[in-house]
């Protein structure tokens, strides 16, 4: 019978005991789990900045230090856009932390986010203005950027996530595959001469290189989310529309212009992947066909 050989001691792999994590930092870290990297960002830094704000473990958080901290970001100047989202994340924390047991009594439940303006229906141009970015924007690339975003209705992190692999023919035309927020996939069926131009521009590339890269990068590296949101803007403006033009107006174009042309509610929805319909109808009340104002005498 062989005998297995026994490593001297000396030669065995030695682990170091890590500090145990507090029960706040494991809580954090499991609610984290399996979220998008941007996601994870934002959701560090706000809880780092409650908890920093009150000093305290999150079992020990009370009502009164909720509305602390909403009147500190408040006082910050925050947009009331942005102060919704800080206190959304809060509450996404702390009801996670009465889920798995660390806390039996959620004072998140009962924090409330200021009201903002929906601006939506100034975030929407008209096609003739969409079109006019796209036929002025001299880089081929950056040309083809700005169509993926509108004719696909991308998000910007989702456009820089893709690969060649994600890129698939499907009868005259092709289709995407798209992982986009909530780690969920979609599939978005592309138009014909977009499809041919997207495909057409594919140098000798494998299937794991990124669609679209940098420029700047030596070895030819995945294109960043802000070169995308700057090129965006630089569009905007040569075509003569307002430097507030972003990435996702262009998504918000592609919501408006297809319901307007007849495309049905659940498509729209599943095309920019919506998990309800509820956030797709937005759209329909930013910009209304008809209003009562329209029957006064004027």
């Amino acid at each position: 019978m062989t005998l297995l050989a026994v490593a001297p001691a000396q030669n065995l792999i030695q682990f170091t005991p890590a500090t145990a994590p507090t029960p706040t930092e494991q809580i954090i870290s499991l609610w984290l789990h399996g979220k998008s990297k941007n996601t994870v960002t934002l959701y560090r830094r706000v809880s780092g900045l409650l908890l920093a704000a009150t000093a305290k473990p999150l079992q020990s958080h009370s009502l009164q230090d909720f509305q602390d901290f909403a009147d500190i970001l408040e006082s910050r100047g925050l947009a009331l856009s942005s102060q919704r989202t800080y206190i959304s994340v809060v509450k996404s924390l702390f009801g996670f932390a009465q889920k798995t047991g660390l806390i039996s009594i959620n004072a998140a439940v009962a924090l409330t986010a200021p009201k903002s303006k929906d601006t939506l229906s100034q975030k929407i141009l008209t096609e003739t203005a969409v079109a006019g970015m796209i036929a002025k924007e001299a880089s081929p690339r950056n040309r083809l950027i700005l169509k993926m975003l509108y004719f696909a209705g991308l998000r910007v992190s989702e456009l820089c996530g893709l690969n060649w692999e994600d890129l698939t023919a499907n009868g005259d035309s092709g289709q995407l595959l798209v992982f986009g927020k909530g780690n969920k996939t979609r599939v978005v069926l592309l138009p014909q001469n977009l499809y041919r131009e997207l495909a057409d521009s594919r140098q000798d590339t494998s299937d794991s290189d990124p669609i679209f890269i940098s420029r700047k990068a030596s070895n030819g590296g995945r294109l960043h989310r802000a070169t995308v949101t700057q090129l965006v803007k630089d569009a905007a403006i040569a075509a003569g529309q307002t430097a507030k033009t972003s990435a996702h107006w262009l998504r918000h174009c592609h919501a408006s212009h297809s319901l307007d042309r007849g495309a049905p509610i659940h498509l729209l929805a599943a095309t920019l992947g919506h998990s309800s319909i509820a956030t797709t109808t937005k759209y329909l009340h930013a910009k209304p066909n008809d209003s009562s104002a329209l029957y006064l005498a004027g």
